[in-house]
């Protein structure tokens, strides 16, 4: 057993985050054969994920804040502390702070075989998909 070390905050990349985004990593694989990968992830007020989808699904945790996770048919759900979000193999999905309010949520999914590739990025979403227009 061994505590981990510390591992600075780092802002994610504008080129998948619109607006403040820091994240904080919990678990990451050590060894050939682990692949959950785990973190904290805080969102400025209206800050937001670019479209994206994950080979192995992911399982968002809220504990702070209003959480708001929209998918290509238009969907806008709203989700609060204490709620955990699912999003199956897949399926292109976004996430954002709700408008005035900072959220945080703890990010846990599984790399595939190829952990460059598990998370597969696309456009930024718009202003109207961010308020459901």
């Amino acid at each position: 057993m061994n505590i981990e070390p510390p591992v600075p905050t780092t802002k994610n990349p504008a080129a998948q985050f619109a607006g403040d985004v820091w994240l904080d990593p919990i678990a990451m694989p050590h060894v050939d054969g682990q692949t959950m990968v785990v973190a904290t992830v805080r969102f400025a007020p209206g800050a937001r994920t670019a479209w994206h989808s994950h080979e192995n699904g992911q399982y968002l945790r809220v504990t702070q804040g209003i959480a708001r996770f929209g998918s290509r048919d238009g969907t806008i759900i709203e989700v609060h502390p204490g709620q955990t979000l699912y999003t199956p193999p897949g399926e292109e999905h976004w996430h954002a702070a709700a408008p005035g309010l900072y959220m945080e949520h703890i990010a846990m999914l599984q790399n595939g075989e190829d952990p460059a590739t598990t998370t597969t990025w696309a456009e930024h979403i718009t202003d109207a998909q961010y308020e459901g227009r």
